[in-house]
């Protein structure tokens, strides 16, 4: 019989357990994010009818290592008129975030180390997913403070953005998290997971997992949320003016970011390093280190997610972008976090089964929250018709009223130019 993980099992390891745990998730999220880094491309280059990388070792899969060395190997340019500190600090504190928000993440149950028995995660404690956002949260300033020590307007304006879309999307995200606390009672990773012993959340409280899959691809600036990089407008955003390993540093803590939400995702609503139903009945696979290659296996499907999103959806409008935040995903996440919490009343004062008293009210709930989504769009599409309707009343303007030639607005016809006054401005 499997047992189950508490809070009195950590801090109690030796020294040299904990190295060895640092070390070993170090090491497994570098090699991650190389698998990563392959698969994505191979993947893509799939959808679009490519061939992808295939030189560099069997079928390619060391293509992302050579990138690594080569990014290492550059020149490293530092533009005229930075503020060096910061601009070199940036890139690091984005890629120690990255590694530090996996440190109570529950990899696996309790497993022999070298004769020590252990729980297969650095460190747990009564707040561990607090801790994860507010690293999170951390995280955030490596980019902004990117762009704003980079002196060029294409940087500070990718930084603003990642500011804005870090209050956006992280409000949702952690509003998601409300109801996974209330279920399990704890805001421990561990406790949490042995919460879903004979349900995951993401089946009771599909709701939340849906919002948080949408919030935490937006929190880490993947496309189509990919706004504070937009290359279209803002060249590379943020990261316009590094290169060499700099570059490599905000490369490799966006893939490693990648990985700690989809790890964290794995955690609070897929059971975590639990095997699926039906092995979850055999005997065995829930124990020892079987439950890392379950943990492996569903936070690389959602990797798979996340690729799969980049290679088929276009890059939203900012307006699109914000809209989903504020006005979709946060008062969804509201009146989501009212059902859970009346149901879980109506269950402890009637007796009612969780699945019971949330159907019983969350479906006439439901039903106004659609409604209301409903009447928004179609408003937002009447206004669209509108604007695109031709103006009756045409308006007839000077293109050279202000000194210099405009084009015309909907609805404007230009007047015949003056050619002595345009010869007088020719010069």
């Amino acid at each position: 019989m499997i047992r189950a993980v508490e809070l009195t099992d950590f801090g109690v390891d030796p020294w040299w357990i904990v190295l060895i745990k640092v070390v070993a998730i170090f090491a497994l999220l570098v090699v991650m994010t190389l698998l990563a880094i392959w698969g994505e491309r191979r993947i893509v280059a799939r959808m679009q009818m490519r061939i992808g990388p295939n030189r560099v070792g069997p079928f390619g899969i060391l293509q992302g290592l050579m990138d690594g060395i080569k990014l290492a190997l550059k020149e490293d340019l530092i533009p005229k008129g930075v503020d060096r500190f910061i601009f070199i600090l940036a890139p690091v504190i984005s890629v120690s975030t990255a590694f530090l928000t996996f440190s109570v993440i529950p990899l696996g149950p309790m497993v022999s180390m070298f004769g020590v028995q252990t729980p297969l995660q650095i460190t747990d404690f009564s707040v561990s997913v607090l801790f994860v956002v507010a690293i999170a949260s951390i995280g955030i300033y490596g980019i902004v403070l990117a762009g704003w020590a980079s002196g060029s307007p294409y940087s500070l304006l990718g930084g603003l953005r990642s500011s804005a879309q870090m209050v956006s999307y992280e409000i949702a995200m952690g509003l998601s998290f409300v109801a996974v606390f209330l279920y399990a009672g704890s805001m421990s990773t561990s406790e949490i997971v042995s919460s879903q012993e004979r349900i995951w959340f993401g089946v009771i409280l599909l709701p939340s997992f849906l919002i948080y899959l949408v919030s935490m691809v937006g929190e880490v600036n993947r496309a189509p949320f990919d706004l504070p990089e937009a290359e279209g407008e803002l060249v590379g955003g943020f990261h316009t003016e590094y290169s060499s390993l700099k570059f490599a540093l905000f490369f490799l803590a966006e893939y490693i970011n990648m990985i700690t939400v989809s790890a964290l995702a794995t955690t609070l609503f897929l059971g975590g390093w639990r095997a699926p139903w039906p092995l979850s009945a055999i005997e065995g696979l829930n124990e020892g280190w079987w439950g890392l290659l379950w943990f492996l296996l569903k936070v690389g499907l959602l990797l798979f997610i996340f690729i799969w999103l980049r290679g088929t959806l276009p890059r939203f409008r900012y307006d699109q972008f914000m809209n989903l935040g504020w006005k979709i995903l946060i008062p969804l996440s509201l009146i989501w976090i009212a059902i859970v919490a009346i149901a879980r009343g109506l269950r402890n004062s009637y007796e009612l089964s969780a699945a019971g008293a949330i159907a019983v009210l969350g479906l006439p709930l439901v039903l106004v929250a659609m409604a209301v989504f409903i009447w928004d769009w179609r408003k937002a599409v009447k206004e669209e018709q509108a604007a695109s309707e031709p103006i009756e009343e045409i308006t007839e303007i000077d293109p050279f009223a202000g000194g210099y030639p405009v084009p015309p607005l909907p609805g404007q016809v230009l007047k015949e130019p003056n050619r002595k006054n345009m010869e007088v401005q020719g010069g």
